[in-house]
């Protein structure tokens, strides 16, 4: 018999398919969820510390009640981890989900049976679902599109929390999905006409050797962007943060974007207008050569593998959450 993935749900592990939030949750209603996505290199999750303390940031601004740990919220993690590695492939890396909402509205308390306060799951599935056909565009790089969907700025809701309220990030993706060409992704600019981050990724330029991203006022601060800023150190590169506008991308000698599943990706143009010599520069190159190093895996190699091995041969043909058609 097949043996299924499991997940935590509310102090007890059940089958993937039954971990179900009621449709009167605040999660459905209003987006009220926060959450986090984290990766693992050989098997060993990846700054799980640091994505649990942005998780418990949010879980606080919003004040959602909950009585977990960060200790408690790590251990779940480790167990869930733990119960599913059978289930994971050999060479499977372990991708979390980690989602905390409100619950149940209250005029729906009166429901039976229906659990009553605040929801913790931690799903466990792999990784290369993610990144599924992105090998290639650690050779051709992306396409960024300036969308006319803005990045929502932190006086209307604050993007520093991770939550569910997504619906702008899709609005951007849909956009973009209607360019034509290949390797187009989404690059939101602020209110003030910056630019901000894309649709769960965060941007850099680089300018005379000095890696530069956007000052985190209106951006999530994503896990990633700040190891590429630790990478930056160790490697002796001047990592700035300050305000981008357009020119500064379209006159920069590199650009590249960070997220948790892929690491880094190359921008290799804006709005098909070529960045430096419209090829993955050597900075990008240093970077994520580093960042292999460090974790001790081959990032682009891996996700090469795992294209080769399940016959995805671009990302249009993979189920990517970085596509919508």
């Amino acid at each position: 018999m097949n043996k299924k993935r499991k997940v935590f749900f509310n102090d007890k592990f059940v089958d993937e398919q039954d971990a179900k939030i009621s449709i009167y949750d605040s999660a459905l209603m209003f987006g009220d969820m926060v959450f986090e996505m984290t990766r693992s290199f050989n098997h060993k999750q990846f700054k799980l510390k640091e994505h649990i303390k942005r998780l418990m940031y949010g879980i606080k601004i919003l004040r959602i009640p909950f009585d977990k740990t960060p200790e408690e919220i790590e251990k779940i993690c480790n167990q869930t981890i733990e119960i599913n590695s059978e289930v994971f492939e050999s060479d499977d890396e372990h991708r979390l989900m980690i989602d905390v909402s409100r619950g149940l509205l209250g005029i729906y308390h009166g429901i039976e049976n229906m659990h009553k306060g605040t929801n913790l799951i931690v799903a466990d599935f792999p990784l290369k679902w993610s990144v599924a056909g992105m090998s290639s565009l650690f050779d051709t790089g992306i396409n960024a599109v300036i969308t006319s969907q803005r990045a929502i700025p932190s006086h209307l809701m604050d993007p520093k929390i991770k939550n569910r309220s997504r619906l702008f990030y899709l609005n951007a993706n849909i956009e973009v999905s209607q360019v034509k060409g290949d390797n187009n992704w989404a690059l939101m600019l602020d209110t003030d006409g910056f630019v901000a981050e894309g649709s769960g990724d965060n941007f850099f330029i680089v300018k005379d050797n000095s890696v530069i991203s956007p000052e985190g006022r209106n951006i999530l601060r994503g896990i990633s962007r700040d190891y590429v800023a630790e990478i930056c150190k160790q490697v002796g590169i001047n990592y700035i943060e300050k305000n981008i506008d357009q020119y500064d991308v379209y006159t920069a000698d590199e650009a590249f974007m960070s997220g948790t599943p892929f690491c880094m990706l190359p921008v290799t143009s804006l709005n098909r207008s070529k960045i430096g010599n419209g090829n993955p520069g050597k900075i990008f190159n240093l970077l994520i050569n580093k960042w292999s190093e460090n974790v001790g895996v081959d990032i682009k190699k891996q996700i090469r593998d795992w294209d080769i091995k399940n016959k995805f041969k671009d990302k249009s043909s993979a189920p990517t959450p970085y596509e919508f058609k």
